[in-house]
């Protein structure tokens, strides 16, 4: 983090000329900060796990009370997700079932496109979008914008997740505490990741996993290493407010235990191949649905109410021809909303579910389904996230070819739900780059780490198969390539040359002895047309001090000095650099000593040449050259 020239005082010289301050170093948080950045960090994890709570609670309301009891439809739940229980028992509506998605997202839209337009989609990209290019900013009525617009969108009916708006609305909070406490940029942003990772881990239940994606998924190959500490604590306080209020529970059930069977492995590997083409096939549907939509001309705001049109149409006749085949009329099969009861369904079955061919089936009906369903939403530009899906996807996925595979190989040991568990932790770890958080993330879920080999060799297949697949656009590859680290490039480049590159060593100085007359040393430096830091050598040859050209104007004010000093009355302390030292050590120099050049020392202190601050300049632009070159 950068720090302000203010914070330092100028240090005088000994001929009263006034120096340029030294900065602090840059790196990580000052360890002095760590303390205040962890106690705001609390708070932004309380703050946002009270939202959150507020946001799933009335997301339950709004679903209860419009989806279910206008329509009559029964979603299909996971374990652990629903607040309001009650089964409704009217009658089934499904024409009404067929508009409802539309009036939500027009609803929603209308929102976001008067109030907030940064609040349109998902809101990881928004979220991503603040870190890297707003300072880690986000208005202060996103919050309440990004719920109202996803409470209708999603408690209609449409087809996405709480994750995803929780993400943004978590990472706004953390934003608007920052600005209210008055911190700098880079603590802002640490806030601002601080507040996401809180969000998630309230409306998720995953403490751990929630920190970490919210650290990985700024980047696709890197990871902001000084803001984990700070999202566990705020992911930890957040989780802790939520089951104040909900109680302990985990989403999903799941057995007991999952084996480790090596002979399997070949199977996991495979299923990641499958799973990353199912992903592939997951994103050109919605970047189709979403070239569609800006090629139609209707107001931004109409098009998720198009998109939730084109929902019920699809699924409201599949839902009654489905029904009464499972004897489910007018229940749920997960394509509406989040879809976490068919993720559900794909882990441990149901007593509904048929049995061998015609459940592989079932599973792979639903995921076509479920890839259409959330493109429409989503693509459209409703509020709903796609994290929610994506990990219904990955379940969907690998819950089918468990089951073939246990059907193909009668192999008894084979358990569907393990396949189903690594599946969607492999599916939203490859398109959104982040292997690390979605397996920590699948192992809190499935309640230990058995699954941990399986989910390791198939994140790193997944990871290398959907290299060139974006989720969320607004990632950058490295930090390197962030404007938010664009002061800790800097840092990097300059420590990454030695002085000893780039010295001239051939160009010929003037120097003086410490007897010099002062007369003498005023006549020299005033015929030096290029030289302005001058050293005084003892009699081996080392430097003792120098004198810069600031001397001609001490002079010019007092003539009587040139006549009674002498060069030893009239240097200060060395404006010189050893020539093993980075750039980055002699531009402090350079800073400390208020000078355009500094001399370069050998092992022994003696000059070896002169170091000038254009020669710093020009290092600088070549390496920074070489490293855009190397990131295209």
């Amino acid at each position: 983090m950068m720090s302000s020239p203010e914070d330092f005082p100028s240090r005088p010289s000994r001929l009263g000329v006034a120096r340029t301050p030294l900065p602090r170093p840059q790196g990580l948080i000052a360890f002095q900060l760590v303390g205040r950045v962890l106690l705001h960090a609390g708070l932004v994890g309380a703050a946002a796990g009270v939202v959150g709570s507020l946001f799933f609670a009335a997301l339950e309301l709004a679903e209860h009370e419009l989806l279910v009891s206008l329509t009559g439809y029964q979603p299909l739940r996971a374990k652990g997700e629903a607040v309001f229980t009650g089964a409704h028992t009217g009658a089934f509506r499904p024409w009404l079932l067929c508009v409802l998605p539309a009036l939500g997202a027009l609803v929603g839209g209308l929102l976001t496109a008067k109030l907030a337009p940064e609040t349109r989609g998902g809101g990881g990209d928004a979220f991503i979008n603040a870190f890297h290019h707003k300072g880690g900013t986000m208005r202060r009525r996103v919050p309440l914008v990004k719920a109202l617009a996803s409470i209708f969108t999603l408690g209609c009916g449409g087809s996405g997740g709480r994750e995803g708006p929780t993400m943004q609305i978590g990472g706004a909070i953390g934003s608007i505490i920052g600005r209210a406490l008055r911190v700098g940029a880079r603590e802002r942003r640490i806030l601002l990741i601080a507040g996401a990772a809180a969000g998630m881990s309230a409306v998720f239940r995953t403490p751990l996993g929630a920190a970490l994606l919210a650290v990985e998924v700024l980047h696709r190959d890197d990871f902001e290493a000084d803001a984990l500490v700070p999202s566990i604590l705020a992911s930890v306080v957040s989780y802790s407010v939520f089951i104040y209020f909900f109680g302990e529970s985990t989403l999903f059930a799941h057995s007991p235990r999952y084996p480790f069977i090596p002979g399997h492995l070949p199977l996991y590997a495979a299923l990641a191949l499958v799973v990353s083409l199912v992903a592939t096939v997951f994103l050109r549907t919605m970047h189709t649905v979403e070239h569609t939509m800006h090629r139609i001309q209707l107001p931004t705001w109409a098009k998720p109410a198009l998109g939730g049109l084109a929902l019920g149409a699809m699924v409201t006749p599949l839902i009654m021809l489905l029904g009464p085949r499972f004897d489910r009329p007018g229940q749920g099969f997960g394509l509406l909303g989040a879809g976490y009861g068919a993720a559900q369904v794909a882990i441990t079955g149901a007593s509904w579910m048929p049995q061998g061919w015609t459940a592989v089936q079932l599973l792979l009906v639903l995921l076509v389904t479920k890839i259409v369903a959330t493109s429409f939403t989503v693509g459209s530009g409703g509020s709903a996230g796609d994290f929610g899906p994506s990990l219904v996807l990955g379940a969907l996925t690998g819950g089918a070819f468990g089951r073939a595979a246990e059907l193909l190989l009668n192999d008894p040991r084979i358990d569907p739900g393990a396949f189903a568990l690594v599946g969607m932790g492999t599916f939203y770890g490859g398109i959104a780059h982040v292997p690390i958080a979605s397996l920590v993330m699948v192992c809190e879920l499935a309640g230990s780490y058995d699954l941990l080999v399986p989910l390791m060799l198939c994140e790193g297949i997944a990871f290398v198969a959907l290299r060139h697949s974006v989720l969320y656009r607004a990632q950058v590859a490295t930090k390197r390539e962030s404007p938010a680290h664009r002061d800790e490039l800097i840092v990097d480049v300059l420590r990454s040359i030695r002085v000893a590159d780039i010295v001239i060593r051939s160009r010929p100085f003037v120097s003086f002895e410490a007897r010099t007359p002062a007369s003498s040393v005023v006549e020299r430096i005033a015929a030096c047309e290029w030289q302005d830091t001058f050293p005084v050598l003892s009699e081996e040859g080392k430097v003792i001090g120098t004198i810069d050209a600031e001397i001609l104007r001490a002079t010019a004010m007092s003539p009587e000095l040139s006549g009674l000093a002498i060069a030893h009355d009239m240097m200060e302390s060395p404006a010189s650099v050893s020539e093993t030292e980075d750039l980055h050590g002699a531009l402090q120099v350079l800073l400390e000593h208020g000078v355009r050049e500094l001399l370069v020392t050998d092992a022994d202190g003696k000059i070896v040449g002169i170091l000038d601050e254009s020669e710093v300049t020009r290092a600088y632009h070549e390496a920074t050259a070489r490293f855009e070159g190397a990131a295209q």
